[in-house]
């Protein structure tokens, strides 16, 4: 008898614990919720510092990024989705960048999920990304993101004072970027 209500118990305590850790799990930022807070190193290159506004050595955060909204693409060099993806969200930078309107007011950024700055590199190299890309090697922003699958695209609208929220929380590709560019200039407030 004695045995079998350690089993009884021993069931129960591990069946809570597991219940307790499922409910503690972060999820992914939804829309209108502030984004987790994290800081990613002032880029080396120039081009990358300028692009994004920010200066000096050290790191920063989203909210100091000169731009109305910033779109986070949360990547994997292995993901064979964000290997397919990168000539597409290429384009997709490329179509705001000609944009006079809205190449100011709207930046990218990809940050690899468990991806080392050498693979991050590589990454960068071999699929032609001519934005910043951020190493997550310890997966510590992947993690305060809500460990979300990827290609995972989370944009975020930076208002006054360093004001922020996501405007869009997605995972996969964007397909009709005319759509998802009036969807985020809609939700900005850019228009």
């Amino acid at each position: 008898m004695g045995r079998k209500i350690f089993c009884l118990m021993f069931g129960v305590v591990v069946f809570f614990g597991w219940a307790v850790s499922g409910w503690a799990k972060v999820l992914p930022p939804k829309p209108n919720a502030p984004l987790p807070d994290f800081q990613l190193p002032v880029p080396d290159n120039p081009a990358y510092r300028q692009y994004l506004g920010v200066d000096g050595d050290g790191l920063f955060r989203i909210p100091q990024i000169k731009a109305r909204a910033v779109i986070i693409e949360i990547f994997s060099m292995y993901c064979p989705f964000c290997q397919r993806e990168a000539p597409r969200v290429n384009k997709l930078y490329e179509k705001i960048a000609s944009d006079t309107d809205l190449k100011s007011r709207i930046k990218m950024i990809g940050i690899g999920a468990g991806n080392s700055p050498f693979e991050v590199d590589i990454f960068q190299k071999k699929y032609r990304v001519p934005f910043p890309l951020f190493p997550d090697k310890d997966f510590l922003i992947h993690k305060c993101l809500g460990e979300t699958r990827t290609p995972y695209f989370i944009v975020v609208a930076i208002g006054p004072g360093s004001s922020q929220k996501v405007i869009y929380s997605r995972l996969g590709g964007i397909f009709d970027f005319d759509d998802f560019l009036r969807t985020i200039r809609s939700r900005a407030g850019m228009e």
